[in-house]
């Protein structure tokens, strides 16, 4: 099939046009954990960020039960919660304001750096529900419609990257919170948890809390 002058000059011209297109694409930046190390232990006076350490512990193990562990969770998923903050998904005052003052650069850097920290095992302290929490999270409650915890979060709280959050050694305190935000409607980035939590009493949030808080 033979094509005119015209076509031939028309296809060639979209061809370059595409490929300078392709070729002007930024390039993905790599995530810096060196930097985002300094900015986590020091924070940035001139930019008014404020050091993460002094809530989050050194090298993101918490040792404040409200304030979640941050060392080893997912780089994908610590970036989406930053960003999160920023918008009307969720929303705290100590938090939205931290994130507000990071550049997109900074929360890459911050949540590689987390990412790579080795976190501090937890402990079940509940030795009356433990048995409880343990059946939800592995087989969820069919009565109820919640479905097991493992199926997301997987058998051992490791979590999926980027979607599901890893639970594993979480503080019982921190847990039991998110859930119990996700219930009334405080925290409204996950549809899916919304609903799940809804479903859920307090006595079994609790459990689910407490037993996740002792995976490894």
């Amino acid at each position: 099939m033979k094509f005119s002058p015209f076509l031939k000059s028309l296809c060639v011209g979209l061809l370059a046009v595409s490929s300078m297109a392709i070729a002007e694409e930024s390039p993905v930046k790599k995530a810096d954990p060196a930097r985002g190390e300094a900015i986590y232990s020091s924070g940035d006076a001139a930019r008014n960020i404020t050091a993460c350490v002094a809530c989050h512990g050194a090298a993101g193990n918490s040792t404040i039960t409200q304030n979640p562990k941050l060392a080893s969770q997912h780089e994908a998923y610590l970036a989406k919660q930053l960003h999160d903050f920023k918008g009307p998904q969720r929303n705290n005052p100590v938090m939205t304001t931290i994130a507000k003052a990071l550049n997109d650069d900074d929360i890459r850097n911050i949540s590689a750096y987390l990412s790579q920290q080795a976190q501090k095992p937890g402990a079940a302290k509940n030795k009356d529900t433990v048995e409880l929490g343990k059946k939800i999270y592995r087989g969820g409650i069919a009565e109820k419609n919640v479905p097991a915890c493992a199926g997301c979060h997987s058998p051992t709280g490791a979590g999926i990257p980027a979607q599901f959050a890893r639970l594993a050694g979480q503080h019982q305190d921190y847990t039991a919170a998110q859930l119990t935000s996700f219930r009334t409607g405080a925290r409204n980035n996950s549809a899916q948890m919304s609903t799940i939590a809804k479903r859920l009493s307090d006595q079994e949030i609790q459990a689910v809390a407490d037993y996740v808080a002792g995976l490894k």
